[in-house]
């Protein structure tokens, strides 16, 4: 049975920080291509008038350094309807009710601490807000470990039932990760080597230049492990591991990405090096021994007759030399070899997923000009920028308004990827972080994990 489209869209923390970065551009994304279906509210415990609501829509949208229209601006932040109150209160809740009028299938983004989601949700039930055509949208971090994922579910569940629950990661809305999808399964030639018989090792970078920033406290609270790892980048692995589905479906999709984590083993100690940047220790918010990762770097298998035997190899931080998240797939050399015996560079297959370009290059081998037959190492690179797509914010929102859950985690899959990292994102399991320069490639402690691979490949600063 089709979903009914949602009829009012609320956004609970609507004067935030996330509103202002993400969700007040996707909503006015949204708005431009009349994809909204109903009215906007929002939710926060500011006493604000709609002057500064208003200012602070203007401020949001200006800061996205794009075509300013202030008229345009100005009208959506004249039709936000703006609730008060504290969260805790039934009366909140009351106002919400009257504000919503008679919509039946509103949509409610909880752009909130996770501490407040059980209350929040457990008001919306009680106050009737949330009818059985209503759906909720939650932010990251989703638990601490597999046990307070659950325990965060349970709240959830006793309102909204599972297929009504959106678990939103930015990640998988991307331009670039879509592409990833699609280029694994809209072209012939793929399928065939992509397994353990043509594909020697997978390694999946995540780099950022910059620090933690004015994150430090809440930083303290996740780490590299929880704050992408878990998340963005187990997901990024699934697409990389998933059998094709039988239908471009949501549970389609679902079902074979989950059946990817479920072929993880949970990782050991000796299986991650954890580094943190030097001056880490000195960002606000930081506790002065801090012993949190801003550095962490995996290497598993997946237990999969596709995928035995072939390493892959995770690694994200902070501080490091550029910007940008990569997916390098290397290949095995021909066997028995009618030209170069060992190539320095073997064949490749290499996805940049971002920050502000998709990217897919093929690593081949070519002759070099000359008498004898010596090859060299040509990339042929497709390179997009961004520009004109969707942001990922804009594409799942408008996801949920219209109940498609094909790019949102479900539970079964957060759960099975918190039983991968748990042993080692907390506890005795985790290893002592290295130290390391900010600006490098991290620890050197990790280049030991890709010696028999030929080494880590790390992104350049361009496609």
């Amino acid at each position: 049975m089709q979903s009914l489209a949602s009829d009012a869209l609320v956004i609970f923390g609507i004067t935030g920080d996330l509103a202002f970065k993400k969700i007040i551009p996707a909503i006015a994304g949204l708005a431009r291509r009349d994809r909204l279906g109903g009215p906007v509210l929002g939710v926060a415990r500011d006493d604000w008038s709609a002057e500064r609501l208003s200012g602070r829509v203007c401020a949001s949208l200006r800061a996205q350094g794009e075509r300013y229209d202030e008229q345009a601006a100005r009208a959506l932040a004249a039709g936000i309807r703006y609730v008060a109150g504290d969260y805790r209160q039934p009366e909140t809740f009351m106002r919400l009710k009257a504000a919503l009028g008679g919509a039946r299938a509103p949509l409610f983004y909880l752009a909130i601490p996770p501490s407040l989601f059980g209350e929040v949700v457990a008001r919306l039930g009680a106050s009737g807000c949330a009818g059985p055509n209503a759906r909720v949208v939650v932010e990251k971090p989703l638990g601490r470990d597999a046990a307070s994922a659950r325990e965060l579910n349970r709240h959830l569940e006793q309102v909204f039932d599972e297929p009504r629950i959106f678990r939103i990661d930015h990640f998988l809305g991307k331009e670039p990760v879509q592409n990833l999808l699609y280029f694994r399964f809209a072209n012939a030639f793929l399928e065939p080597i992509w397994n353990r018989e043509h594909i020697a090792s997978v390694q999946l970078t995540m780099a950022e230049t910059f620090g933690v920033e004015s994150r430090g406290r809440l930083y303290e609270e996740l780490g590299a492990m929880r704050d992408v790892v878990q998340n963005h980048l187990l997901q990024i692995v699934s697409l990389l591991g998933m059998e094709r589905p039988t239908h471009y479906t949501s549970d389609a999709l679902r079902d074979e990405k989950v059946k990817v984590l479920e072929a993880i083993a949970p990782l050991g100690a000796r299986q991650v090096v954890r580094g943190q940047y030097s001056g880490y220790r000195g960002e606000a918010g930081v506790a002065p021994e801090s012993c949190v990762e801003t550095y962490v770097a995996l290497r598993f298998g997946i237990d999969t007759p596709r995928w035995a035997g072939v390493p892959f190899l995770v690694r994200a931080g902070k501080g490091l030399a550029v910007t940008a998240t990569q997916v390098s797939v290397r290949l095995r050399a021909p066997s028995p070899a009618l030209f170069d015996a060992a190539p320095e560079n073997p064949n490749h297959v290499r996805f940049r997923l971002g920050p502000d370009r998709v990217s897919i290059g093929l690593g081949v081998r070519t002759k070099a000009p000359g008498e004898e037959m010596r090859g060299r190492a040509t990339e042929l690179l497709m390179c997009d920028e961004e520009a004109g797509s969707l942001s990922a914010y804009e594409r799942l929102i408008g996801d949920a308004l219209r109940g498609d859950p094909s790019l949102f985690a479900r539970q079964d899959s957060i759960e099975t990827a918190w039983r991968i990292v748990d042993g080692v994102a907390s506890g005795a399991a985790a290893p002592t972080p290295h130290a390391y320069d900010a600006g490098s490639w991290g620890p050197a402690a990790a280049d030991t994990m890709a010696t028999d691979i030929g080494g880590w490949v790390d992104p350049g600063a361009g496609c």
